[in-house]
């Protein structure tokens, strides 16, 4: 009984990494588009990858702090303080100090920034939507059926990469 337990428990886990050695190429290119397309058919000024990060966590996120950041990103906090001065010295965010704890420096988006995440936001919708048009009804469907366990999956690796 446990041996037969045990070969479903290694069928199962190589159908499990199958499945990961499938969908992960098409979700680092629905990145990719999403990391380097977007800002130029915006308009908008073009981010490095690790700036675009930052500046949508904290869009997500305002009042992070540079320590979440880093443990967010999974950058180090002496390169997201850096890439903090740099994006309030262009006027992407503000610095807050924390009501509670003066010690404590809180970031949000400026107007600025929020209006240039917004036209990001559109830009790659209207990418998408470009490329969703030449997908059937039932592909689109199950693209817009797959977004809860896409969200699911995205949980339960960020929460693998803070254990």
């Amino acid at each position: 009984m446990t041996e037969q337990r045990n070969a479903e428990n290694d069928e199962a886990d190589r159908r499990l990494f199958k499945e990961a050695k499938e969908l992960t190429p098409a979700l680092y290119a629905l990145s990719r588009v999403l990391r380097f397309q977007g800002m130029e058919e915006a308009g908008l000024w073009r981010l490095p990858p690790s700036e675009l990060e930052l500046m949508r966590y904290v869009h997500a996120e305002p009042g992070a702090t540079v320590s979440v950041l880093a443990r967010e990103l999974g950058l180090h906090a002496s390169n997201v303080s850096a890439t903090v001065r740099g994006l309030v010295n262009a006027g992407h965010l503000e610095r807050e100090k924390d009501p509670n704890d003066g010690r404590v420096v809180r970031l949000k988006p400026t107007l600025k920034a929020e209006q240039g995440m917004a036209l990001i936001e559109n830009a790659w919708a209207e990418i998408f939507a470009d490329a969703l048009a030449t997908l059937s009804e039932e592909q689109r469907t199950a693209l817009v059926a797959s977004v809860p366990a896409l969200e699911a999956l995205g949980g339960a690796l960020k929460e693998r990469r803070t254990r």
